[in-house]
């Protein structure tokens, strides 16, 4: 079955909702089924949840993330994710620089479901308004590059 790992710096917005959006995206196909989705953080603090609260990102996004703990990318995961995409050029950097026998998997998010290279930024702590510009985005990436996300995990899990 095919994985995908969502990375960002802290684990407590970006990736945990396009992990979320992506599993979204996958049960929505009828077809698409054993996928394996998951998040990390290249700086995260183990444990802590999302922010802003989980009920605002339900709200705005019908996401359900009560139960989401963050967590610290490690070369564990990594291995087990057949496509790991990031959401910053220097998150790409570092995890390709810390483990370069994985370097072929990582891959910029935007990229990925656009074929243009830019950062997905984190969200100013103290405007509500650029998170949801931000999950906006993330969401809207991942609707887009759907199907170029599901055929290059697929490509790497099964490689020919």
């Amino acid at each position: 079955m095919p994985s995908v790992l969502f990375i960002c710096t802290a684990n407590r917005f970006r990736s945990p909702i396009a992990s979320a959006w992506f599993s979204r995206c996958l049960h929505m196909q009828t077809d698409i089924q054993d996928w394996q989705v998951g998040s990390a953080g290249t700086w995260a603090k183990p444990g802590l949840s999302v922010f802003p609260a989980p009920g605002w990102i339900s709200d705005h996004f019908g996401l359900d993330l009560n139960a989401h703990k963050a967590a610290c990318v490690d070369r564990e995961l990594l291995t087990r994710s057949d496509l790991t995409l990031v959401m910053e050029i220097n998150h790409q950097e570092a995890l390709r620089a810390e483990f370069p026998e994985l370097k072929d998997r990582i891959f910029l998010l935007a990229q990925v479901a656009t074929g243009i290279s830019y950062d997905i930024t984190d969200p100013d702590g103290k405007q509500v308004d650029s998170y949801l510009e931000i999950a906006q985005e993330i969401t809207n990436l991942i609707d887009k590059g759907f199907d170029n996300i599901c055929q290059l995990a697929h490509k790497l899990h099964n490689p020919a």
